[in-house]
Formats: structure tokens, sequence, C-alpha cells
């Protein structure tokens, strides 16, 4: 089976994380493809538009698959794998089209950083987002993740949902305009996005490219962070919280 599943129709093409057995935790094959249909977006100037799609109905996408992280035994390891991942949302967020997230349940870690980099966001009421790292695994974002989101949500608002590794829930979501509208269900879901997606596809391209490229020019650029990568990497609490997490049980936290 596809874990990635992608076709492009009538000008938009639709990306769905398929992995619902694993609520579509995501491989560090599905970030590349990602990256690839983005690259291949900006070439191909037929396509006007990217939904972004969970299958089943419990969530959009539940982090990265946190079974790779045990071949991480090195801080080369730690360092790479924030690189991908910045190639990769950099990717989503520097794509030429506009990019739509339908999210339906949980969308967290990895599939958050996903959503926060896509230019709308519509979702159900079962909707959960956030980054609850610190009740997992101990580990931390990039400081280009950070920068997102204190552009999306504000720096307090990141801080509140990472210290208290809470999830916000769906009229939340839409109080503070992280989705621009919520639906019901799953299906009502489907309807709207493939609504939403053929308005902003028949629009005028360049204008939204340009907009679109305004934006992220607004955006301070984040200073290095390799040291906080690699503090939460390679310590002992992430390796706890990892093992801990794959079988089932509450972390016990040393702070090193």
């Amino acid at each position: 089976m596809d874990e990635l599943l992608y076709e492009l129709r009538d000008g938009v093409a639709y990306l769905t994380f398929n992995r619902p057995q694993a609520r579509n935790a995501l491989t560090f094959a599905m970030y590349d493809r990602l990256a690839e249909i983005c690259e291949q977006a900006n070439k191909d100037r037929s396509i006007r538009a990217l939904l972004l799609t969970g299958a089943g109905d419990k969530a959009f996408a539940a982090g990265t698959d946190i079974s790779q992280f045990r071949a991480f035994d090195k801080e080369q390891d730690a360092l790479d794998y924030e690189a991908r991942i910045d190639r990769v949302l950099g990717a989503l967020e520097r794509c030429r089209v506009p990019t739509i997230a339908a999210i339906n349940g949980a969308c967290t870690g990895g599939g958050a950083g996903i959503a926060a980099c896509c230019d709308l966001r519509i979702g159900t009421r079962s909707l959960r987002y956030g980054f609850p790292v610190a009740k997992t695994l101990g580990n931390c974002l990039s400081m280009n993740n950070y920068a997102r989101l204190a552009a999306l949500l504000g720096p307090a608002r990141v801080k509140d949902i990472i210290f208290r590794a809470r999830l916000i829930e769906a009229e939340e979501a839409l109080a503070i305009g992280l989705v621009g509208e919520l639906v019901e269900d799953g299906a009502a879901l489907a309807r709207r996005a493939e609504e939403l997606v053929r308005e902003v596809a028949n629009l005028a391209p360049l204008t939204l490219q340009a907009t679109k490229e305004a934006i992220y020019r607004l955006r301070p650029k984040p200073q290095e962070g390799s040291d906080l990568v690699l503090m939460c990497y390679m310590s002992a609490d992430f390796r706890e919280g990892m093992e801990a997490f794959l079988n089932k049980r509450k972390p016990v936290w040393k702070g090193r």
C-alpha cells in the first residue's frame, strides 16, 4: 500500500497521508515524497493548488513514526533529521501554488508542522492540534519550526501549548485563526475542501504566488539552533521518552 497517495486532477494536486492504521504517522519516505510533489508543482504550471488530507477518520497526521528514532546513536543523526524536516517543510512553505490542509482528527508533531506551512487550513470538530513533545519524546523543534509557529500563533500561545503539552481543540483553533472554518465530520470536510481548493485554483495564480512570497519575506529569520537540537536529541531523556512511548508507559524525566 502506498503510504502517500498523489493524484493530479483538473489543475489540483491531491496528496493524502495514507497510513490510517498508524494514525498517518509520517515515515522519512513520506516526508521526502511531500518535498518532491512541491518541487513538481513549482515546475508544472498546470498545477494551480495543492490539497493535503489524511486517510481515515482518526488523524491528519500524528507526527513522525517514532520507531525510526531508535536508529539515532550520534549527533549527526539528530542534526540530519531536523535538517530533513526543515528541507521538507521549507519546500511546502515555498511551494509556488496555494496549499490547503484539510484536518480531521489528530494533527500533531510533524503533522502539525506540515499544517502550519499550508496557506489555508480547515478542519472538523474532532480536530486536535499541537506538539506534545514535552510529554512524549522530550525533544524539541527546529528554529525554523518555532519561527513558523510563532508567526502563526504568537510566541505566548506557542509556549502555552508546548509547556503544557496540550492540544488545541476545534473551537479554539477557529477562534485563534489556526483554521479558517470548521465542518461537522470527514464527509463534510471532503466536500468543503474540494469547494475551497477549486475556488482558489480558479483565481489569478500570480497574485496568489506574489502574496504568498510577500508574507514569507515579512517573517523574521531565525537564529542558529543546532545546540538546542543536540541538547534534547542526545539526552538520556530523549531515549527514555522514545522507549516509554513505544512500550506504552509513562516516561521518567531526569533533565539530562
